[in-house]
């Protein structure tokens, strides 16, 4: 079972990066519950080991880079969510990124001051929905990291 886990890494971790997000977004969309920014920033990495696996998928070549870039996104996917952690645990301050909404458009610079002032965009520190009694930050920086550790130990092995 190990050897086939072994041989198939890459597409195990595609299919649970799409599982992660499609998750993510079932949460958001149909149970209703509000992402805060750095929720959505903590999903690029999992878009971009979705890319990476497509990449070597297709093509079955470049492994071991395909693997450095998947294990840097989720090392990546890791620290957000500590740093994501730390600001639900009062930890650290909660900063410019946790309430200006619209992050992702083109905004004026009138807007970002009203946005500011009505504050009206979803904290980082509020944690709405949880999953046996965790928030999605947390299970998200123990799966991380266990991914970026089984993913290190597979580049290192120099298969």
């Amino acid at each position: 079972m190990f050897r086939f886990l072994d041989k198939n890494l890459i597409t195990i971790y595609f299919f649970f990066s799409v599982l992660v997000l499609l998750s993510a977004y079932y949460i958001e969309y149909v149970l209703g519950y509000e992402a805060c920014n750095l929720c959505l920033i903590g999903r690029i990495p999992y878009f971009l080991v979705i890319g990476f696996s497509l990449y070597f998928l297709l093509f079955r070549n470049f492994k071991r880079v395909i693997l450095v870039l998947i294990f840097l996104s989720f090392l990546s996917s890791f620290l957000i969510a500590c740093y994501h952690f730390g600001v639900e645990q009062d930890f650290f301050d909660g900063t410019l990124v946790c309430q200006i909404k619209g992050l992702g458009r083109d905004i004026s610079t009138s807007e970002l001051l009203r946005e500011l002032e009505s504050n009206k965009s979803k904290s980082c520190k509020d944690v709405d929905f949880k999953f046996f009694g965790l928030s999605l930050a947390t299970i998200n920086l123990f799966i991380s990291l266990i991914l970026s550790t089984i993913t290190l130990k597979k580049i290192l092995k120099n298969e």
